[in-house]
């Protein structure tokens, strides 16, 4: 039997909320509080100490980014602590931020509509909290279609393989999508942490920085 996921859930949302509390629910998941501020995620995240942290970034009292500050924050206490925050709308810098933050593992940036496709946003809890990441691929698309490619060193395929990476998927899972072997996978993922020049590290670290790099390039440069 799986262990349990202990959850904290920061939404402004009632109704919302409430959906979120009875979904998490129905998969197994334990939601240890379910609040509406981000003073009250604070707290409660200290308090009970969960597995996984799930946010909205806009909450009261500011109603701008507070969600993504406190989970920010949190994991400057708990450098390992699985974070998924969920937006409105597409900001990378969102994504950005919330990737340096912490260890740079174990976190989620997606949109709201996409916790309607209910599967796949369950496996995205799961995988965050299992040390993986998650980027939205309406961000990863955003980025692919900015007027002048900062990562024109990459090649096609290796800027492929690169934004799927920023969706939080596996070589093998990025082979199945791409049509190619797995090791045709590891070839490209291991030229663009050299064409990124990379700081040598531990290959999760490593596919980590490439991502941050992607998302914090600028179209300007």
């Amino acid at each position: 039997m799986a262990p349990v996921t202990r959850v904290v859930l920061a939404e402004d949302e009632v109704l919302l909320r409430e959906g979120l509390v009875a979904l998490l629910t129905r998969f197994d998941f334990t939601v240890c509080a379910a609040v509406g501020s981000a003073p009250e995620l604070l707290d409660a995240a200290r308090t009970h100490q969960p597995d996984l942290v799930l946010t909205d970034i806009r909450m009261p009292p500011d109603r701008r980014d507070d969600g993504l500050r406190v989970a920010v924050a949190l994991r400057a206490e708990r450098p390992r602590l699985p974070v998924v925050v969920l937006s409105q709308y597409v900001q990378t810098g969102y994504a950005a931020a919330l990737l340096d933050s912490g260890d740079g593992q174990r976190v989620g940036y997606l949109l709201k509509d996409r916790v309607a496709e209910v599967t796949e946003f369950v496996d995205t809890l799961r995988r965050v909290t299992a040390g993986g990441t998650a980027i939205d691929p309406d961000v990863v698309r955003q980025l692919l279609h900015r007027p002048r490619d900062p990562l024109r060193a990459l090649s096609v395929r290796e800027r492929e393989v690169l934004a799927l990476l920023a969706e939080g998927r596996s070589n093998a899972s990025i082979a199945a999508r791409l049509h190619v072997t797995e090791a045709a996978v590891g070839k490209h993922v291991g030229n663009i942490l050299l064409k990124l020049d990379l700081p040598p590290s531990d290959d999760t670290n490593r596919r980590v920085l490439a991502v941050l790099t992607y998302l914090r390039a600028d179209p300007a440069g």
